[in-house]
């Protein structure tokens, strides 16, 4: 399907608006509000908890930017949602939290977290999370069978490849060697059929992403923007960008 005008219309904040200074941590309720007020797209991660919740997390374990330790695959939903984000008094969101607290006043672009297992029970909560909003989100994610997965559960929302140059075994070590190989220069897009592309700025131009943009008309989101030279880099590549640590009004 044709990825949707707003998209490309304004920046996307990575994580959500976040800002550490201010006690803002990615992910969590206060980074999208922050977003939600200053008319930004969120960009969020999810991942699957042990009986199939969607959680707004980046990291495959908890305590980088949380409060306790282990895989968030092997704890409930629940469990999780008892998680406080280090010296702030708010906690983990699934979801369904964030569609309530957004409640369609920007768009969210939601990135699918992936072990590469061909586990696609986080899709599926994604599905029927979405079935009930009427916001406007997309998915996304690195793993072509999660994107596979988006087009075949959730046929009526665009969904995109999340993509970068190469893909090393000690970046993606759960991904096997096949598996980074068709990853690479976007070799799975005739079967994995994304509607738009997210490509790392720092490695813009890519004939890849060019040819996706210039000869496909897949909209082009640039990640992860975060200095003026990225955001000129952005500006002269790709539609839009995914930014982050500054405020695009200023």
């Amino acid at each position: 399907m044709r990825a949707p005008d707003w998209l490309t219309a304004r920046p996307v904040a990575h994580r959500g608006l976040h800002d550490i200074a201010r006690g803002i941590v990615e992910n969590m309720p206060a980074a999208a509000q922050a977003a939600v007020d200053g008319n930004f797209a969120i960009e969020c991660d999810i991942q699957l908890s042990s009986d199939g919740e969607a959680m707004v997390h980046h990291d495959n374990a908890l305590g980088r930017l949380t409060e306790g330790s282990g895989a968030l695959l092997g704890k409930t939903a629940a469990e999780l949602k008892a998680v406080k984000f280090k010296d702030t008094p708010e906690r983990m969101m699934t979801l369904g939290d964030l569609c309530a607290l957004v409640a369609g006043r920007v768009p969210l672009v939601i990135e699918v977290k992936s072990h590469f297992d061909g586990d696609r029970r986080l899709v599926k909560r994604m599905a029927e999370v979405l079935a009930a909003y009427d916001g406007p989100a997309v998915g996304m994610s690195f793993d072509p069978d999660q994107v596979l997965a988006l087009r075949e559960l959730i046929p009526t929302r665009a969904r995109g490849i999340v993509a970068e140059r190469e893909y090393t075994a000690e970046e993606w070590p759960e991904a096997s060697v096949e598996q980074r190989r068709g990853m690479t220069h976007l070799r799975h897009a005739f079967w994995s059929r994304p509607d738009f592309v997210a490509y790392w700025v720092n490695e813009l131009p890519a004939a890849a992403p060019w040819i996706a943009r210039n000869i496909f008309g897949l909209p082009l989101l640039s990640w992860t923007v975060r200095t003026p030279e990225q955001r000129q880099r952005a500006a002269r590549y790709a539609d839009q960008m995914i930014f982050e640590g500054f405020h695009p009004g200023t």
